[in-house]
């Protein structure tokens, strides 16, 4: 299939897991961070087409993650979907401003989220136009 590179930022083992099942089905390849620092390091060392990040990290939460990518780290730009069990709203639309493409509330549906990573990595034919998870640019207007 497609052959991307998919980082996974999260603590659990059990969710990074089930992660690496779901995208290594469908052809991604995956790698992954546990915490803020190990997030930062293996971006730069892999250079993914797509980073998967949790909010809830030891070493510093996604927020600093996502600082460290959009700030001081010579990356080209890639594509971030937050996923997170925390407060939806509040932490949306933090995320999103923050340059996050997405925001996935825990639990995630497993073929919303394969239509996602499909459209924000521009996967043809493989995704309904139509799809539950909009994709945000940091200058658009979030939604009330």
């Amino acid at each position: 299939m497609s052959n991307k590179k998919i980082l996974i930022v999260e603590d659990d083992a059990d969710v990074r897991l089930g992660y690496h099942v779901l995208l290594k089905a469908n052809g991604y390849d995956t790698f992954f961070a546990a915490d803020s620092l190990a997030a930062t390091s293996e971006a730069r060392k892999h250079n993914p087409d797509l980073i998967i990040l949790d909010l809830g990290l030891p070493a510093g939460d996604g927020f600093v993650v996502l600082e460290r990518l959009r700030g001081n780290m010579p990356l080209p730009p890639m594509p971030v979907i937050v996923v997170s069990g925390r407060d939806l709203r509040g932490n949306k639309e933090r995320a999103l401003k923050a340059g996050a493409k997405a925001f996935v509330q825990k639990p995630w549906d497993d073929d919303e989220l394969l239509e996602l990573i499909a459209r924000l990595l521009g996967v043809p034919g493989t995704y309904d136009e139509s799809a539950a998870i909009p994709i945000w640019d940091v200058d658009e207007k979030l939604p009330t």
